[in-house]
């Protein structure tokens, strides 16, 4: 009977001790997308040629782990909004579409990583309309958080 007893409190403590240490840390902050670097574009503003390749980069960070990233580049002909900046851009008149850009891409980053600088090389047709564009950042980490940036760019 000792030799149950004592069994049954071996037991209860283990399974004390292993619920006691499953209390994993949950994520719950947004991944950062940084522009600010010197070497960061597009930026606010930023003009793109009509049949020029530019080089994306930007750098990524979360506490926790990265996930992926995805980058949309659509026309602003109406002068609809989701611009996450403080600053204005200079707008042309409102225009109909006729042969507007629709890039969207989505992009990988290694598993476990807190910190990544992203590239990607983006070629502008030369025969899209010139105008007013978004440029749209969506970055997401591993727990599901995501976080946007949206830039108003031109295209000339």
């Amino acid at each position: 009977m000792k030799k149950l007893k004592l069994l049954m409190g071996i037991l209860a403590l283990t399974f004390i001790s292993s619920c006691s240490s499953d209390k994993a840390e949950i994520d719950s902050e947004y991944p950062v997308i940084d522009i600010t670097g010197a070497n960061a574009f597009p930026i606010q503003c930023s003009t793109i040629e009509r049949g020029k390749t530019f080089t994306f980069k930007a750098t990524f960070n979360d506490n926790v782990a990265l996930g992926s990233y995805s980058l949309d580049i659509h026309h602003n002909f109406d002068h609809h909004t989701h611009s996450t900046e403080v600053t204005t851009c200079e707008m042309e008149a409102v225009k109909s579409p006729v042969k507007p850009m629709l890039f969207i891409n989505n992009y990988t980053i290694p598993n476990g990583v807190k910190t990544y600088e992203a590239t990607a090389q983006i070629t502008i047709p030369a025969d899209v309309d010139p105008g007013d564009y978004h440029f749209m950042i969506r970055l997401t980490d591993k727990e599901g958080w995501q976080t946007l940036k949206g830039l108003s760019i031109k295209i000339l």
